[in-house]
This record gives structure tokens, sequence and C-alpha cells, in this order.
């Protein structure tokens, strides 16, 4: 362990640890053991000049994708048969064929089961809508950049890929399902006892609004808790055993295990984003534990 090394191990009111490590992730997985990890949920630098505390951003294209490469040949390896990657990536106006060439490079480990479609804002006419009572005249919700360009339109979208060792990988659908609008949907279909239906693979998930960047978002580009907590609970919570997060910025990831009772483990080379990852899981985990009790004297 070098100097900038550091460990640090939480425990869930459930006794369920959560590990978070101030290292390199291909140094980090190279320590695990093969087929160790149930799910695995990341979204990796996109080189696209990003002005991150430590990493550097704009390296050559060909050297980020050998880079690609070896870290999610380490993913693959410590994945388990059955296994679930969802790699959260994204490119830009300019640069838009930067996702596929990432998924160009796990393909040479791994399968492409399913691809998530991201909508951080979305905006639906009433025409658009159905003829459903209550529903407003129009709705625009979310956020996102404004781009100032008459070329290209804002970007509104990310890919979450989700890759698995055989693309045979089950996944509990219903664990993110929404309910029927139309209730009556639950006698007429087979599977719908529960009066809920897949939620597809558009999820909508908005930022919240960030009103100071670096006191609300002191990271650059970091997901939303609900985002790696649909797709750990999508693999599904049963039985899952590890999930790990290699790029873990402000612990979005970790907080989502703290909230399933899973165990974790994350990888952060940058000090200043493992210190804020600190404090938001002491955070979280304070408003989980229970308080001691302390009987009177």
């Amino acid at each position: 362990m070098n100097a900038m090394d550091l460990d640090m191990e939480y425990k869930t009111n459930r006794n369920i640890p959560i590990e978070i490590r101030l290292m390199d992730c291909i140094q980090g997985m190279s320590e695990l053991n093969d087929s160790s990890v149930d799910v695995v949920v990341t979204s990796p630098p996109y080189n696209l000049g990003i002005g991150y505390s430590r990493y550097r951003d704009d390296i050559p294209r060909q050297e980020y994708l050998e880079w690609t490469n070896s870290w999610i040949g380490q993913v693959a390896r410590v994945m388990k048969r059955q296994g679930s990657f969802f790699l959260n990536v994204s490119g830009s106006p300019t640069d838009p064929w930067l996702p596929f060439q990432v998924l160009e490079q796990a393909g040479r480990h791994l399968k492409l089961q399913n691809v998530i479609h991201w909508v951080k804002s979305i905006a639906i006419d009433r025409g658009d809508m159905g003829n459903y009572q209550g529903r407003p005249a129009k709705l625009a919700v979310g956020h996102y950049k404004p781009i100032n360009s008459n070329r290209f339109l804002n970007d509104a979208h990310e890919y979450i890929f989700h890759l698995t060792k055989a693309g045979t990988t089950k996944l509990n659908k219903l664990a993110i399902g929404v309910e029927y609008t139309d209730q009556s949907n639950k006698s007429r279909w087979k599977n719908a006892g529960k009066g809920l239906r897949g939620r597809g693979n558009v999820w909508f998930i908005p930022y919240k609004t960030i009103r100071m960047r670096a006191k609300d978002r002191p990271h650059p580009a970091t997901f939303p808790v609900k985002l790696p907590r649909m797709c750990i609970q999508l693999h599904d919570t049963k039985g899952t055993d590890m999930v790990l997060d290699p790029f873990l910025g402000l612990g979005s990831t970790a907080l989502a295990c703290i909230e399933l009772d899973v165990p974790f483990l994350g990888f952060e080379i940058d000090e200043v984003y493992f210190k804020e990852t600190q404090k938001r899981i002491e955070s979280q985990l304070a408003k989980t534990m229970p308080f001691d009790f302390k009987p009177e004297s």
C-alpha cells in the first residue's frame, strides 16, 4: 500500500460492510478474487475535458480506450457468472461516438444484454399523453445543461449499458416496476397480480436543482443515488453479496447500498472526493442507525 492508499470500512445497522478505498481501481480490482462480485455500477471519466480535481480528462483517445479496455477487463474477471455490470457513459454533442467506442471495448470481455436510456429531462405535450383525467396540459420536468448552439440539441439523456458474461442473467424487473394506470389490468393479465408492469429500458431520473455547484455537487460528474439503486434492484438484491463501483466519485452507489442493505466496495483516486464520500456515508448511516438506549441511573 503506497502513501495515497487508505481503507475505510463502515457497517450498516444490520452489520453489512460498506468499504471504500483510496487507490487506483485497476490496482484495487487486481487484488480481488475471480468471480467475487455480483453487481458493478459505475460511471467512468468520459475523456471529454471535464474539470476533475485530480484526474486528467483529456488524454489521447487511443490511450483512453486502451485504459478503458484494461479496467473493464478487470471488471469482467471479478464478476460472477450471472453478475451484472451497469456502465453509465455519455458523449457530447461534438463527440457522440464516445459511448459506442467505450462499449466496443467492453464487448471484448462481456455481452451487451440491455441498453437503458437514462432520461434527465423530458417534455411531453398534452396530446401525446393519452386520454387520462387529471393530466396537465403539458409536462416539462427535469434539468439539463443548455447548449448555446444552432447545430446541436440540448443533451438530456445518457446511456446505461447492462453487460453480463453470457447474456443470460435473470433480472427482477418488478423490483423497479411501475403501477398500471388502468388497474383493471390486474384481472386481465396473467402476470399483473401485483399491479405492476416492467419499467422498460427508459428511466426518468432527474438531477436535483443545483443552486451552488461547489456546495451542492462538489464533483463535476456524478449520478443521482436513485440510478445505482434501481440498477441493483433490477439485478435483484436477494443473493447479492457484493456491489462494486470502480469510480467512487461522491459515493452514490455506496449510499444506494446502504439504503438496500447490501455489501459495497468502491475505489477512488482523488482524496478530495474520497473525503466527501466519507461525509456522505457517515451522514447516511447516522440516519439509519437506531439511537443508543441508555437507561436512567
